[in-house]
């Protein structure tokens, strides 16, 4: 069994998780996962981020509002997310970004939202968790403008735009899509992309890799990711595990 697994990308709010929430942490905690970041995409969810924080050692917690959110959220949101991110165990401003792919946000109002929690991260010295889906170029045109510190969450781009992304200091979130067999673009950021510069995650319970793929994916199946991005770099797992920690520790200011 692979050891210091840091999650760097977890949704445990998740309705999925009800039935045995705290036991499948419990089990995660005392055997392969060292670390998780709980990404909050409303305000209501970034407060349980925290609350997960603040029971666990391990947890970490992000607080943000997703694009898709957006349009849900209260005029004040915003500034309860600033709120939010003064406690002690908020790491980053996420998750946040853009998607195009679906019509729950006008492309205006995230574009709003995306580049006013960029500068509220700025702002606090805090790195940002993006999330960019059919959004690429609007995605990267704000991030060059303003230049934050932060990870390209399930990074989907090509391997020029990670590189890009990475020029400016970004880090790029891989996960169980990089086991997929038709999913080429992040097998070739896995391979190519300098390994400083990788963190693993899950987005659980979603992108669930394979061999387990359509089930429900846990901090403790990034294993599959690691021992992927391994074959492709001709490294051992647990090297690469322990790579995306230390990459981890450094990005969010892990003490």
């Amino acid at each position: 069994m692979y050891k210091n697994i840091f999650d760097t990308h977890a949704h445990y709010d998740d309705e999925s998780f009800d039935s045995d929430r705290f036991e499948l942490i419990g089990e995660m905690l005392n055997g392969s996962v060292c670390g998780v970041i709980s990404c909050g995409c409303t305000v209501e969810s970034s407060k349980k981020s925290l609350e997960f924080a603040e029971r666990y050692p391990q947890f970490y917690a992000a607080v943000g509002i997703h694009p898709q959110n957006a349009a849900e959220e209260n005029e004040d949101a915003l500034e309860k997310i600033e709120e939010l991110a003064h406690h002690e165990k908020a790491v980053a401003i996420g998750e946040i970004g853009l998607d195009y792919h679906y019509d729950y946000t006008p492309k205006d109002m995230q574009l709003e939202y995306f580049e006013k929690q960029i500068l509220l991260a700025k702002k606090l010295d805090l790195p940002v968790i993006v999330h960019d889906r059919e959004a690429h170029q609007d995605c990267v045109d704000l991030l060059l403008k303003h230049k934050p510190r932060g990870v390209m969450h399930c990074f989907s781009g090509s391997i020029e735009t990670a590189k890009q992304l990475s020029d400016i200091g970004f880090y790029i979130g891989l996960g169980g899509s990089v086991t997929f067999k038709n999913a080429k673009k992040p097998a070739e950021v896995a391979a190519e992309i300098d390994i400083s510069r990788l963190l693993l995650e899950t987005d659980c319970p979603y992108m669930t890799p394979v061999p387990l793929r359509g089930k429900r994916n846990n901090s403790m199946l990034i294993a599959y990711t690691a021992e992927k991005i391994a074959e492709l770099r001709n490294m051992h797992p647990q090297e690469v595990i322990d790579i995306a920690r230390e990459n981890a520790i450094k990005l969010f200011n892990i003490k």
